[in-house]
């Protein structure tokens, strides 16, 4: 089976498993949705959970200084003002390698606005999102490995010709 075969049925498998059981459990189906699509688009691996997790976590941070500065600071333009900013910001955050993936923090911020700024439950489903996607590439990995062993023909015995 080709691994592209193989990632979509685990990935098929663990999407709807956390379609199903997410909102039941209190977390943001279409949040770990995103943040699992962010996983695959930093490339996966542990580099990509590494990357994605960091990132998509200061767009929180950063929609959450968007949405204070909007409400508190007295001056005409205040929301247009504090996104500008946030935007430059989330770019130029990327210098640290750290938060280096600048389309997940862009996605991170997003989803705290998308969810009428719920912090906690759009952290809670950015993180499982990404550990989702992370799972879905580890377990078709494995079954890559598995079904190639299994594929691999017996070794020839180095036997000596019988005269």
């Amino acid at each position: 089976m080709k691994p592209l075969i193989i990632i979509g049925i685990t990935a098929g498998i663990l999407a709807g498993l956390w379609t199903q059981f997410s909102t039941p459990l209190g977390l943001i189906t279409w949040v770990g949705f995103l943040s699992w699509a962010c996983f695959f688009a930093a490339g996966g691996k542990r580099a990509g959970l590494l990357k994605t997790m960091p990132a998509n976590l200061s767009g929180v941070l950063w929609g959450a200084v968007i949405l204070w500065a909007a409400a508190n600071l007295p001056i005409p333009g205040a929301l247009g003002i504090s996104v500008a900013i946030a935007a430059f910001a989330m770019c130029v955050q990327a210098r640290w390698s750290v938060l280096g993936f600048i389309p997940g923090a862009f996605a991170g911020c997003a989803a705290y606005f998308g969810t009428t700024f719920d912090a906690a439950g759009t952290c809670l489903a950015l993180i499982a999102g990404a550990c989702l996607g992370w799972l879905s590439e580890y377990t078709a990995g494995i079954l890559t490995t598995t079904r190639k062993k299994d594929q691999t023909p017996a070794p020839v015995a180095n036997t000596q010709p019988v005269a």
